[in-house]
């Protein structure tokens, strides 16, 4: 019986991680969602409790699923411990909090049937309500766009929907362990693939709903702590500060113009001290013309959402200068956070 079973995992297609952390209230609808795909082939679950303080991994073995417990150490340990246990040719990832529509698996091992693919970003979908969340789903979209128009040079896997073939995985050492909490080890992994030669493939059909901040206050404080963190993926991936296939024109201009904006505001006071009007002045302008780019350069995702939710686009008008402010004081902060550890 134990050597028939090992044929069958030996010719699993597909292996399932789902890194949990404090997720006893959504980890059994992930694996339901999960286990009713359909999908005609072998394939296993398997569920990394990090360290969990309430009953995750209880609910995950209830629901069906191998689980397998781990100190907290962040889902970059969690995602490569499921790997390195996982039997299958495709190592695919998901979140606790995800809910995968139900051709999501096929859609996700489709573009393997070419040879030289390596990689698959799915998307996300979103069922709520609420203002914020909806701002946040439409963001979201709209780099979808963008990386259907860098289908050639895709260098972006968000993990809450991402495949890669087992072995171009570990060629490239896995999810790097020292991001602490879910702060862009995916992207790092994407970049090392991509400067691999490894071609990434963005598949829109392969869907999971998710839940988005509901707040504001919520949804600011995961652009700062998100910030805060892509320091530490930019120190080690400088060439993408300027350009990947994620991030919009748009978004780096806003940044660029708020350092901009703020550092001519804070020149002009030693010369308003000084009495140095003129200089004042100068200053006090040039400052004023970098923060009026930056908020025209946010048209142009009000005009994209405007044509999906007409209150999403106006609700972005206050959301992006927003936006862009806790974005850029979190790559300050993480940037001197930096500095001081180092």
């Amino acid at each position: 019986m134990k050597d028939g079973l090992w044929v069958v995992m030996e010719r699993l297609k597909a292996s399932i991680v789902v890194p949990a952390y404090n997720s006893e209230a959504t980890i059994r609808e992930c694996i339901s969602a999960i286990q009713n795909q359909e999908y005609g082939g072998n394939f296993e679950i398997i569920v990394i409790d990090d360290g969990s303080k309430d009953a995750t991994a209880l609910a995950a073995k209830r629901a069906g699923a191998r689980v397998v417990s781990q100190e907290n150490a962040g889902p970059a340990k969690a995602r490569n411990l499921g790997a390195r246990i996982s039997k299958g040719e495709i190592i695919i990832f998901t979140d606790a909090d995800c809910i995968p529509e139900k051709n999501w698996l096929s859609e996700m091992l489709k573009p393997f049937g070419e040879a030289e693919v390596a990689g698959v970003q799915g998307t996300y979908r979103t069922r709520q309500e609420s203002i914020v969340a909806r701002f946040a789903q439409i963001e979201i979209e709209e780099r979808y766009e963008l990386m259907e128009k860098n289908a050639g040079s895709l260098d972006w896997i968000g993990s809450y929907s991402a495949a890669y073939r087992r072995k171009d995985f570990f060629d490239a050492g896995g999810f790097d362990e020292s991001f602490p909490k879910a702060s862009g080890e995916d992207p790092e992994l994407s970049y090392k693939l991509q400067k691999a030669g490894k071609k990434l493939v963005f598949n829109p059909e392969a869907a999971v709903y998710h839940t988005h901040p509901e707040t504001l206050w919520k949804y600011l404080l995961t652009k700062f702590y998100r910030a805060f963190y892509r320091v530490n993926l930019y120190s080690k991936h400088k060439d993408k500060i300027v350009k990947d296939s994620y991030t919009t024109i748009e978004i780096r201009v806003q940044v660029v113009c708020a350092y901009a904006g703020t550092a001519l505001f804070l020149l002009s006071l030693p010369f308003v001290y000084l009495g140095m009007e003129t200089y004042a002045l100068a200053s006090i302008m040039a400052s004023t013309a970098f923060t009026a780019v930056g908020l025209a350069s946010g048209l142009k995702f009000t005009i994209f959402a405007a044509r999906r939710d007409i209150g999403v686009a106006l609700f972005s008008l206050l959301a992006i200068p927003l936006r862009t402010t806790v974005f850029t004081a979190g790559l300050v902060a993480g940037a001197i956070s930096k500095m001081v550890k180092t």
